[in-house]
């Protein structure tokens, strides 16, 4: 198909960080477009959203419900392919459920839902439906992580015995959310935030980041979160003790009170033959320490990289790649698999993630929560 799939948002506003994040990450491919969106709760504010970023005042909604029942009747040329949701988190299933339920595919923020309930309802929605679902977890688009999880899955490393992930952010050392910051305000709010805080917010994140790159899954955790900010309800800090499927022990620490750090994302993963270690902030380098030879450093492109890393690279070696293509890369690898279901095609098993890791991701929460509430007490996932 040469026509560009038609997309439409929720959230994402003027003046939203993620939305226009997702905005430049659809159109890196050339493969989407924006045609419409219920950008704002208020249809003034959407109108204006739209006309800042060149879509048309008709093609503007005040409601997710107004758009997803009027893009429904337009002729199948016209109408949107797909809703992208870019919402706070209170505000992610019930786009996702009526939009599947009229037909249309949906790509969602993460985590998936406010609740457990919400994940696994909207689960088995996705599977009633035949709709493609994906989950903007876009670490797992960086190159680097998909050659750390091709030299695990081939067996590099030999067996993977411990892990480490560390997510340590420093934007909530002050009360952001006593001042006129909306990313804060919605972040330490359970109505819109959910049980968890940083929990929801970047430690899931580090759940699905070593899953993804090691094809092991937490069994037990063992949590201790912690609300350092005054009057804060939700978790800002978090330590976490991990069992793996594969017997592999590991440890994750999370932050946003991390006075100073900025993203720093990084897993280091150990088996029997080598380890490996990737930082977010530094993505372009996969360094791989071995057992019995010197240690090497992967790059995107570059000497000795594997078909499931070079296979995302978009240009040539030695020029950054980073955030935007990670996003970008999701939203490509969706598109891919949309467009084999408008074609009736069988699905070709794109990698990105899915319901199940968002699943995945709310029990992780809810397990951590109960743990932290028992005195780090071990819980099953």
């Amino acid at each position: 198909m040469n026509k560009k799939l038609k997309m439409g948002m929720v959230g994402g506003g003027i003046g939203s960080f993620i939305g226009d994040v997702h905005r430049k990450a659809a159109g890196i491919d050339g493969m989407i477009s924006l045609v419409c969106g219920a950008f704002s709760s208020s249809e003034e504010k959407s109108i204006t959203s739209a006309e800042a970023i060149g879509i048309s005042k008709n093609r503007a909604y005040g409601s997710f419900e107004q758009m997803i029942k009027e893009e429904a009747k337009l002729p199948e040329d016209e109408r949107m392919d797909f809703v992208a949701i870019v919402t706070p988190n209170h505000m992610h299933f019930p786009p996702a459920k009526m939009a599947l339920e009229h037909g249309f595919h949906v790509i969602c923020d993460k985590p998936m839902t406010l609740t457990l309930e919400e994940a696994v309802e909207l689960e088995k929605i996705i599977a009633a439906s035949g709709k493609v679902f994906a989950l903007t977890h876009n670490y797992t688009g960086y190159p680097m992580v998909k050659q750390a999880k091709a030299m695990i899955a081939k067996g590099d490393l030999g067996t993977i015995r411990k892990i480490n992930v560390q997510y340590l952010q420093g934007w909530l050392s002050t009360a952001l959310e006593k001042t006129d910051h909306k990313q804060a305000a919605w972040r330490v709010d359970p109505k819109r935030s959910g049980i968890g805080g940083a929990l929801g917010d970047i430690g899931t994140h580090a759940e699905n980041l070593v899953e993804y790159i090691t094809g092991t899954q937490i069994t037990e955790l063992a949590a201790d979160l912690s609300a350092f900010g005054e009057g804060r309800t939700l978790d800002d800090d978090g330590n976490v003790l991990l069992r793996f499927a594969n017997g592999a022990k590991g440890i994750m620490t999370f932050s946003q009170i991390a006075t100073g750090e900025e993203n720093n994302l990084g897993v280091k993963i150990y088996g029997t033959k080598g380890s490996i270690e990737w930082y977010q902030e530094n993505p372009n380098e996969l360094v791989v320490r071995w057992l019995d030879q010197p240690k090497q450093v992967f790059t995107p492109g570059g000497n000795g990289g594997y078909p499931e890393s070079s296979d995302y690279v978009r240009i040539p070696a030695g020029h950054p790649e980073g955030y935007l293509e990670g996003f970008a890369t999701i939203y490509r690898s969706f598109a891919k698999e949309l467009l084999l279901t408008k074609e009736k095609q069988p699905s070709a098993q794109h990698d990105f993630p899915t319901a199940k890791d968002g699943v995945r991701g709310m029990k992780f929460i809810y397990a951590a929560v109960e743990s932290s509430q028992n005195n780090a007490r071990w819980i099953k996932m």
